[in-house]
């Protein structure tokens, strides 16, 4: 007999027609709607009566949003609402072909619904936990029926996000394995396959990088809001790290970190004191109305004002005044850099080592700024006077004049060291010096001159003309003028300036590259693909790019110096480059600037 096919997906239909959803929280009620929408009878069933009709009443208000978008008609509403029913009675998932639990993380509370499933269902009905957590295998091995039960990962909100984590233990037969990801293509998901252990792909990347956020705010070493706009505008990230934290909750955040320090005894997953803290002080996120913010009630996603938000008007202290920049270089940041400056009104001069690359650099800047007029951000007019603005030069002597230099020359510290030592013979007196580096320490550039406290870190983002984030490093000598006057140019520029200390990575290179390092562990382990881990890191943690596809466009022979700079400096055993990196860098596979890194390219 042939094998029925989809006819949504041309795969082989599920043989899920019936499926009890146990926890009919936020996330149980949302796998029924999704369960429901695709045409499969749902059992819901809640310890709590109470919970029980909340699911129903939020099915009801979902679905009845959903017709007021044209996404359902209101015959399909009806159809889909009648296809669930909910109970407090565990013995009604009798007749159910896949039980998917949602309950709370808890080894006994979901070893209890185990146990009494084992009493209930048929024999070949399938065991599903939707934990994130906990261990699959300890849950299986409680089991009758081990060969039965395995993870099914949803993540939240369930009807809108696509990634689902099919988890398979040991124990776990491989037609299980295949029904159940049958079920999640046929729900209209993107299912990848993963190993037990805690965290999986998606959780077991995001959390370390949540743990290391909350640490750093923890260190006081940059504000809850300062941390969040780096993430959010250095990276393109959906929400800020502290700001997820709340929306996850942070006792649960607190439980997956512990669940995962418990097998990889790395500190990057030992959860930060502070998760406690807020943990047993009640103060869990969104839930509870305050966690790392406070919100406007229970269960709001409006922050509100409280001790710990800036005030607005920005630093009492006066600026230096303004008028002209020099920018030292002649590559894209460089060229990126004197545009922003350029289109803002400021007068630059952009020095490079030879005239040829000094008008080549302002010819990119010419190429960048028609770009922009074909587009229709600005007009031919404006885009001239902008370029009109830049002088190009071979001699830093033409610094002699300007307000603020900065400089976006080699990474390399001497390099740098020579330039600011320049700097500081040519420029006039009060004049601000400025170092673009990524990962160097500013405090080092400052100490070639004989101002130091007229030195600081800008850090922008590529590309300058497009990203809006600018990391203002200051220096323990970093005077306070000087501080208020790089913050006032930021906002002339129209960029979001964040403040850190002078430590490596600063805010976001600090976060970023260790998920990268912990992304290249997972596959240097065959844990997963680069395939299944860049799908996970996009549809279920909202990333723009999925970590093999970053580390390949940066380049692995940058990623990798950014890393040893991080590991020296904070000696953490956990933050040392992966082999598998080092090995590729040394093979010259670059990412895509040699046609090779973790995946091949086609020259163009």
């Amino acid at each position: 007999m042939a094998t029925p096919l989809s006819p949504q997906s041309g795969a082989p239909a599920s043989p899920f027609r019936t499926v009890a959803v146990v926890g009919l929280g936020t996330m149980g009620t949302g796998i029924a709607e999704v369960l429901a929408k695709a045409g499969r009878t749902v059992v819901g069933v809640d310890i709590s009566a109470a919970q029980a009709a909340r699911c129903v009443a939020t099915l009801e208000s979902s679905t009845a949003r959903a017709v007021e978008r044209g996404r359902l008609s209101a015959q399909q509403r009806t159809d889909l609402l009648a296809r669930v029913t909910t109970s407090t009675d565990l013995t009604t998932a009798a007749d159910a072909d896949l039980v998917i639990e949602v309950v709370p993380e808890s080894y006994g509370i979901k070893q209890q619904i185990f146990r009494e499933l084992d009493a209930v269902v048929r024999p070949e009905t399938i065991l599903a936990t939707g934990t994130n957590a906990l261990s699959v295998t300890r849950l299986a091995a409680e089991s009758a029926r081990p060969e039965r039960v395995l993870g099914l990962h949803f993540f939240n909100p369930a009807p809108a996000m696509k990634l689902v984590e099919v988890v398979s233990s040991v124990l776990t037969a491989p037609e299980a394995v295949t029904a159940v990801t049958d079920l999640a293509l046929d729900l209209g998901k993107e299912p990848v396959a993963v190993g037990d252990r805690p965290g999986f792909v998606a959780d077991g990347l995001l959390f370390g990088y949540l743990n290391q956020a909350a640490t750093m705010y923890e260190a006081h070493y940059a504000s809850r809001e300062d941390i969040d706009a780096a993430m959010r505008l250095g990276c393109g990230l959906p929400m800020g790290p502290l700001a997820l934290l709340d929306l996850i909750g942070v006792d649960t955040a607190r439980t997956v970190l512990e669940a995962m320090y418990a097998e990889s005894h790395d500190r990057l997953h030992a959860p930060a004191p502070i998760l406690k803290q807020l943990s047993e002080a009640g103060l869990t996120g969104r839930k509870a109305g305050r966690g790392f913010y406070t919100y406007e009630e229970p269960g709001s996603a409006v922050v509100v004002r409280d001790a710990l938000t800036p005030l607005a008007g920005g630093s009492p202290v006066a600026a230096r005044p303004v008028r002209s920049v020099g920018v030292a270089g002649s590559g894209t940041m460089a060229s990126g850099i004197a545009e922003v400056f350029a289109k803002a009104g400021y007068e630059v001069v952009l020095a490079a080592r030879s005239d040829e690359k000094a008008q080549g650099a302002k010819a990119r800047v010419g190429t960048s700024l028609a770009r922009s007029v074909d587009k229709g951000r600005m007009t031919a007019e404006v885009a001239a006077q902008a370029l009109e603005r830049i002088r190009p030069t071979s001699t830093y002597d033409d610094f002699a004049d300007v307000d603020l230099a900065v400089e976006a020359v080699a990474e390399e510290l001497e390099v740098k060291q020579q330039l600011f030592a320049a700097l500081d013979k040519v420029c006039k007196p009060g004049a601000v010096l400025a170092t673009t580096t990524s990962s160097l320490p500013v405090i080092a550039c400052a100490r070639a001159t004989s101002r130091p406290q007229d030195v600081i870190g800008m850090h922008f983002f590529n590309p300058a003309p497009a990203m809006k984030l600018v990391e203002v490093v200051r220096t323990v000598l970093t005077a306070d003028d000087v501080h208020a006057t790089v913050h006032e140019v930021c906002r002339t520029i129209r960029k979001h300036a964040v403040d850190c200390g002078d430590r490596a990575g600063f805010i976001v290179n600090a976060l970023l590259f260790p998920y990268l390092n912990n992304a290249v562990k997972m596959v240097q382990e065959h844990y997963a693909s680069l395939d299944d881990i860049d799908a996970a890191m996009k549809l279920g943690g909202g990333y723009p790019m999925g970590p093999f596809e970053l580390l390949d466009v940066v380049g692995l022979d940058v990623s990798l110096a950014i890393e040893k700079v991080l590991h020296r400096e904070f000696r953490d055993p956990g933050l040392a480059p992966a082999p598998l990196l080092e090995h590729l860098v040394a093979a010259g596979c670059l990412g895509r600037k040699t046609g090779r890194g973790f995946r091949e390219y086609v020259k163009r």
